[in-house]
């Protein structure tokens, strides 16, 4: 799975601290999401889509084979 929440995040001016606060989880689950080591649950993908005003898929995305 690929995901543009870095990206998101640069856009807002937000560190991974502030994204993890807004969301309710830990600075390491926000990094390891970002580095794609982590699949987050659906309520956590929903809580960064609701955070960023976005659609989930905005967000994440299926690769070709997932």
């Amino acid at each position: 799975m690929k995901n543009n929440l870095r990206i998101a995040r640069a856009k807002r001016r937000m560190t991974q601290q502030q994204l993890a606060d807004a969301v309710g989880v830990s600075r390491q689950t926000i990094n390891a999401v970002e580095a794609g080591k982590f699949v987050p649950s659906t309520l956590l993908a929903l809580k960064l889509a609701r955070c960023f005003d976005r659609p989930v898929e905005a967000l994440f995305r299926l690769e070709e084979g997932e």
